[in-house]
């Protein structure tokens, strides 16, 4: 057993079976014509990963056949912008339960030659003149959610944008590596099955979806091939016609058209009225480094400098982990909650007034930590009862605390997808590709298929859209963060999933904690805390801290020991000393980093 999977296991305190901890823990396409395709022993699972270590330049992503197509593209010499959009390409095409060519792009680059940060903004978006439009009917989805919206794609303007900018091969180079993958199919993991299943009811409502995700009417299972024989034909044509295809070719005509007889009355030339919005990163400081990510209208900055000047003010390091402390787990779950809240305040910075001042300022963070400090309990003041008599037994027990009852004594104390890549010549790109905001929700247009947006029109929703104004921007949650010593990059992540809360947790492990990026992968992450004191977290705490966090009034409720939905971190590092890199991908997806040298 590997050093790092035996430090994944006693983090995580699972108890895994040798032949598990033996079986492979990473995929990898044997050829790179697919002419002898990934072996069905080595499709790639959840659980522990390899960390690749003391190499020149590094990839990581969801999917070993991305994270090869990367290191293929950079082998033969071209960047790191090249290798994401080759790769970007190829995800789209071999992981369709995560991503497509129709949603949407964020990416944060570092251009070693400039020694400067760029954030391109590449959400589909909303059409400011037409009201919200979906294909499927209104009570699906929920009362309370509705249906996902038709919006115009990102995903290859967002391509296009980077490319043209930064990438030094030529553009049908990035996109042929797909077309076989699309063409001949690639073989499903079992990952990926379980989110086809999780999936599927909204996946398979109409006619196009159905024979896509479910070939034969099941979703294939783990070891068949998929196939998709249409989008072949669409990378063949991307590939000699350029990105523009999907704005001003037949694509984008096919596009409208469908849309036009659903009843979305667009025109070509909406598809690239609100071109990828070039922004520079914000930037704020964390314990002698200085973090970069997406400005606003994103929210991911601001919810993070909060939570980590509040944690910082607390002195949270000092206290213990929160996996072990039950003060520092009331503190963070209530940090994240207040940064919440601060974020329903934030729109796009083009139409809206943005005080980024107050919200990054260290004084504030001071007067918000002050807060939390001095509105607990009292001390003395013990609010397990309480607890106890407001919490199901079944909520308790999940964490192996069995409720104290009249004659009963307590014990004693005993969840898209993001490419990592960083080049030979130090250039970095942290990206977000999904199908989050992705033309129309349900249809396919020539292989393509679409999920459409799930973005909400109260102005206090996470993801939130159609302002009825030219040029507005999706307000979103994207995690690209790079983490900066001297003025140089030193650390790249970013994940899926419920990342508004975990990033902010991410960094405190590395930085607050001093965990290595993989163990502070590893460690068990929350959500933030509900307004009834409850935080849900994943079940792998010690029963003491769910006592010590009841006294506080506070209840931890459990999510799965590895949540998917908790996200799946791709990062990448340099070691200070030797100037080599390192880079993984996380446990609780399917996925593999890779390096050269």
């Amino acid at each position: 057993m590997t050093t790092d999977r035996r430090a994944f296991i006693q983090q995580a305190g699972v108890g895994l079976t040798a032949a598990a901890l033996a079986a492979p823990g990473m995929a990898h396409a044997k050829r790179a014509d697919q002419s002898d395709e990934v072996a069905f022993a080595d499709l790639t699972r959840q659980g522990p990963k390899e960390v690749v270590q003391g190499k020149r330049a590094v990839a990581s992503s969801q999917s070993p056949i991305v994270t090869k197509t990367m290191l293929d593209v950079l082998k033969s010499g071209g960047n790191a912008i090249d290798a994401v959009v080759a790769g970007a390409i190829t995800q789209a095409t071999v992981q369709i339960d995560m991503t497509n060519h129709s949603g949407t792009v964020s990416v944060l680059y570092w251009d070693a030659k400039s020694a400067k940060a760029y954030h391109l903004n590449s959400h589909g978006t909303l059409h400011p003149d037409l009201p919200p439009f979906s294909t499927f009917p209104a009570g699906l989805g929920g009362v309370a959610e509705g249906p996902p919206n038709a919006c115009i794609p990102g995903f290859m303007p967002g391509m296009a944008a980077i490319h043209q900018r930064f990438g030094s091969k030529p553009w049908k180079s990035l996109v042929e590596p797909a077309i076989p993958w699309a063409e001949d199919g690639f073989r499903v993991d079992e990952f990926t099955r379980s989110v086809f299943e999780y999936e599927l009811s909204g996946n398979t409502y109409f006619p196009a979806m159905r024979d896509l995700y479910a070939p034969k009417g099941f979703s294939p299972s783990v070891g068949q091939k998929l196939k998709n024989p249409a989008l072949a034909k669409t990378l063949r044509r991307l590939a000699d016609e350029g990105p523009e295809y999907f704005t001003h070719g037949d694509w984008a005509r096919h596009f409208v058209a469908l849309a036009n007889d659903l009843g979305w009355k667009i025109k070509i030339e909406d598809l690239s009225a609100n071109p990828p919005r070039w922004n520079e990163p914000l930037r704020y400081a964390h314990k002698g480094y200085e973090i970069l990510q997406p400005p606003p209208p994103e929210r991911q900055a601001v919810f993070c400098a909060i939570v980590l000047g509040i944690l910082r003010h607390v002195d949270v390091s000092a206290l213990g982990h929160y996996s072990q402390s039950a003060d520092s787990l009331y503190y963070m779950g209530q940090a994240l909650r207040r940064a919440d809240y601060e974020c329903g305040l934030l729109n796009d910075p083009q139409f809206f007034e943005t005080p980024l001042d107050v919200w990054l300022s260290d004084e504030y963070h001071a007067t918000l930590a002050a807060l939390l400090v001095r509105t607990r309990p009292k001390v003395g003041v013990d609010l397990t009862r309480h607890v106890q008599l407001t919490s199901p037994s079944s909520q308790l027990r999940a964490f192996g605390w069995a409720p104290a009852g009249p004659d009963n004594k307590p014990k004693q104390p005993s969840g898209s997808c993001e490419l990592s890549c960083v080049d030979a010549q130090g250039n970095w790109v942290q990206m977000m590709d999904t199908l989050q905001s992705g033309g129309m929700p349900g249809m396919v247009v020539d292989g393509v298929p679409m999920n459409g947006s799930h973005a909400r029109f109260a102005m206090d929703a996470g993801i939130s859209g159609w302002l009825g104004l030219p040029g507005s921007r999706l307000r979103s949650v994207m995690s690209n963060t790079m983490i900066m010593k001297n003025g140089r990059p030193v650390h790249s992540l970013g994940s899926p999933g419920n990342v508004f809360c975990t990033v902010p947790q991410m960094i405190s492990n590395v930085l607050d904690y001093n965990y290595d990026p993989y163990t502070a992968a590893t460690l068990p992450r929350m959500l933030p805390m509900r307004e009834d004191y409850t935080i849900e977290i994943e079940t792998r705490i010690p029963e003491q801290v769910v006592r010590d966090l009841a006294k506080l009034g506070a209840k931890a409720a459990p999510l799965p020991p590895f949540d998917f939905h908790m996200g799946s971190y791709q990062q990448a590092w340099r070691d200070s000393k030797t100037g080599l890199l390192s880079a993984s991908t996380d446990p609780r997806r399917a996925g593999k980093a890779g390096g050269l040298g």
